[in-house]
């Protein structure tokens, strides 16, 4: 099966989230015969860039970014064009509004399923043009992905009763071969890392509530470590000049990543906004066999850290709640200990690069087997080999 996978931007132009889960969906998939694209763009796209392991990347140029929306010029609809029509199935992650253009302009033939990985938050103001557009996207797609129940319940997109029957729910996982050996402990030495500390990995923007651990830091046992980069960087280091307990990291490679996972006492995602719907540094870190601290916003975060089993839960914006469960695991290690076997046996369950990759594959033939037949000259010998099952 050849699945075209289609974002705004991907590594190593920039470190988020969705990229990560594209990456794991690709590599969680491979072992099941899937052969996965991925389109985006790139302010640099022949940079010279080695092959990426996990899937072809196809870049073209982006000419600007309003609002976080990468936007493409010719070239970008030529690429994609040749691209989908030589994929089985084209997978959309959103959101992405320059993907709608794409999609609703080129008419693809083979069937698409989108991944909704968050609602429009920020860009209130522009959401009531944007919106006709995404509606015409969503009815051409075959399924959508919701990534945990609560977040198909609370988007008011996803329960809209026009989409709604044809939203999955398919919570987003890492393969642990991605995760491998121990890590470079270095970091730790050039951190001044010798006892128990707290980490928060990710990038640093405006929804992460990282304002609130700072204050709450003051009372927390231990350093708190602040692995990543992103608009928030800077400012965030000018407030923390007089707090000792505050360690900035700054953007720190795989290896480095993993030896603070391994290494620290616990995860701690304070988003304070719906902005953060699912965290896949959660998934990281229960991989590890870390306990997390969040924030219950209503979205996946408490589907991937369940309160009191792989963690902590506890109000947004609330720096003394948030400093209390910190120090409850880092003056109970076993307490901490317990918690983290938890999240790893979640993981296992429910997490883990087998189950993300049979889960996918289940959503993919049902996406397949529910499009109406294409002409014989526009039939895939997959979609072929499935009308003949």
């Amino acid at each position: 099966m050849r699945v075209l996978h289609v974002y705004r931007t991907y590594f190593p132009d920039q470190a988020s989230g969705i990229a990560e889960a594209i990456r794991q969906i690709c590599l969680a998939t491979r072992p099941h015969g899937v052969g996965s694209t991925i389109f985006t763009l790139s302010p640099s796209p022949c940079s010279g860039r080695p092959p990426d392991p996990e899937a072809k990347v196809v870049r073209a140029r982006s000419w600007a970014a309003p609002a976080s929306c990468d936007l493409g010029g010719i070239q970008a609809f030529t690429r994609f064009r040749r691209e989908a029509r030589q994929a089985d199935l084209i997978h959309y992650h959103f959101p992405w509004p320059f993907a709608d253009i794409l999609h609703l302009s080129t008419r693809p033939m083979a069937p698409a399923v989108m991944t909704w990985h968050s609602d429009v938050v920020r860009q209130a103001t522009l959401v009531g043009f944007y919106t006709p557009v995404m509606n015409r996207m969503l009815r051409r797609m075959s399924l959508i992905a919701a990534t945990s129940p609560a977040y198909a319940k609370t988007s008011t997109v996803l329960a809209d009763p026009a989409v709604r029957n044809r939203v999955r729910v398919l919570p987003l996982g890492v393969d642990e071969s991605s995760f491998h050996g121990d890590g470079d402990a270095s970091v730790l030495q050039r951190l001044g890392l010798a006892g128990p500390f707290v980490l928060f990995l990710g990038a640093m923007r405006y929804y992460k509530g990282l304002d609130v651990l700072l204050e709450a830091s003051k009372a927390i046992g231990a350093p708190v470590v602040l692995a990543g980069g992103g608009p928030e960087l800077e400012r965030l280091r000018g407030l923390a000049r007089n707090s000792g307990r505050m360690i900035f990291a700054g953007e720190v490679s795989e290896v480095e990543k993993l030896a603070l996972l391994k290494s620290c006492t616990a995860l701690v995602l304070p988003s304070n906004k719906r902005s953060e719907a699912y965290g896949i540094v959660l998934v990281e870190a229960a991989l590890c066999g870390k306990p997390m601290v969040t924030c219950e916003i209503g979205t996946g975060t408490s589907y991937v850290n369940l309160d009191g089993e792989t963690g902590f839960v506890v109000e947004p914006d609330n720096a003394g709640a948030l400093s209390r469960a910190l120090n409850r695991l880092l003056e109970d290690p076993p307490l901490a200990a317990h918690l983290g076997q938890a999240a790893r046996r979640r993981y296992e369950e429910n997490f883990s690069g087998r189950v993300l990759g049979r889960a996918h594959m289940e959503f993919y033939r049902e996406a397949l087997e529910a499009q109406p037949p294409l002409s014989t000259g526009n039939r895939t010998a997959f979609q072929e080999s499935l009308e003949d099952r």
